[in-house]
């Protein structure tokens, strides 16, 4: 897949999404492909980009359809050809890793976290 737009960098150099032409106007896209805002003016979708920032990359997120539960997972790489997950392994490195490759853009089986979802540091209920 090609990239869905303009690429857009912080002043660092840091890719944090792209945009892309909305009618007369433009449209943000964050790293997970997900629209960022209203279609504005370029230097507001810019301005929206950079306040979304790249932060959530590092956020647990949950992967549904894994098993009874949702399953507690961290983001491995993101393009826009795929979006790589593991298992949730507290940065054991004597752990085999669980991967899973999904599609991009974010498929809606993988999500933030909820306040009702299980507690990763509670093995069993």
């Amino acid at each position: 897949m090609t990239a869905p737009g303009t690429a857009h960098r912080r002043e660092d150099g840091e890719l944090v999404g792209w945009i892309r032409p909305a009618g007369d106007l433009w449209q943000g896209i964050d790293l997970l492909g997900r629209v960022v805002g209203d279609p504005a003016e370029w230097l507001d979708v810019e301005a929206a980009l950079e306040e979304r920032g790249i932060a959530y990359l590092a956020d647990p997120w949950m992967l549904e359809g894994e098993g009874e539960r949702p399953l507690r997972v961290r983001l491995v790489e993101v393009t826009p050809e795929r979006i790589v997950v593991k298992a949730e392994d507290f940065g054991a490195i004597d752990l085999p890793a669980r991967v899973w490759e999904l599609p991009w853009p974010l498929p809606v089986r993988l999500r933030p976290p909820r306040s009702d979802d299980p507690d990763a540091f509670v093995l069993s209920r």
